[in-house]
């Protein structure tokens, strides 16, 4: 008999020991620049050049490209490493749990990928890294270069819907788990969040790692407080 899956929903509040800020923290972007939000939300940025250049400038600007993964990430690595079936649903877009050495195809990036683009028209995607260096020779807001159709980050802006086949796999995983982790997030963005009662529902165990309290709290079995980066590698390697 195989051991059992583990899975780990992870949120904002994992990166930001790698120096990422969350959106919604105290010392979150959102709080910071209300305008923010216009950068990320689909009509905004497809209906105003300005947004875009922004945009493109909060991109080449972002931590996000050029972070690394801290303990908390290298601890879900050293777990899937040492042979227990690991499946890692993400919020974020930093690509921080594949730098950290897990398996691609055992990610699931909900929100998309900060690490490339995509364009609006024709849907080519290629590396963030070569927008941005057309950016750097002079291009505000560089086109498609398949098209000349507009580039977006391949991450999910507001008012876009998530990927069905990925939110697909998610819920499967979630029903199919023995336990469930959520850690660094709110729990209050929807579809992601109800992932955590659809495992609990399924008999799960369900551990909660956030800083604040979730709406899923009461449904817990366990929730911890502590810091993530130091809490995260000791709930992991205490795992039978």
């Amino acid at each position: 008999m195989g051991k059992p899956l583990v899975a780990i929903l992870s949120g904002a509040g994992v990166s930001t020991d790698s120096g990422i800020p969350d959106y919604r923290g105290p010392n979150g972007m959102w709080r910071r620049d209300p305008e923010a939000e216009k950068l990320v939300t689909y009509s905004s940025y497809m209906a105003d050049p300005r947004i875009r250049r922004r945009a493109w400038e909060m991109r080449r600007d972002s931590a996000a490209l050029t972070a690394e993964p801290n303990a908390a990430h290298r601890a879900v690595a050293a777990l899937e490493r040492s042979g227990v079936p690991v499946r890692v649903i993400t919020q974020n877009v930093d690509g921080l749990h594949q730098r950290a050495g897990l398996p691609e195809r055992k990610v699931l990036e909900l929100h998309g990928t900060a690490r490339a683009v995509t364009c609006t028209r024709c849907h080519a995607r290629s590396p963030m890294a070569e927008a941005l260096a057309r950016m750097a020779a002079g291009e505000a807001d560089p086109p498609c270069t398949v098209c000349g159709g507009t580039l977006k980050s391949a991450t999910i802006m507001f008012g876009e819907h998530l990927d069905p086949e990925v939110l697909s796999r998610a819920m499967a995983i979630a029903k199919a788990c023995h336990l469930f982790i959520a850690v660094g997030t709110t729990l209050q963005v929807q579809p992601a969040a109800s992932l955590a009662k659809i495992a609990a529902d399924g008999g799960a165990r369900l551990i909660i790692v956030n800083a604040d309290p979730t709406p899923y709290d009461p449904l817990a079995d366990e929730v911890i407080r502590e810091p993530i980066g130091t809490a995260l590698p000791q709930l992991l390697g205490a795992l039978p």
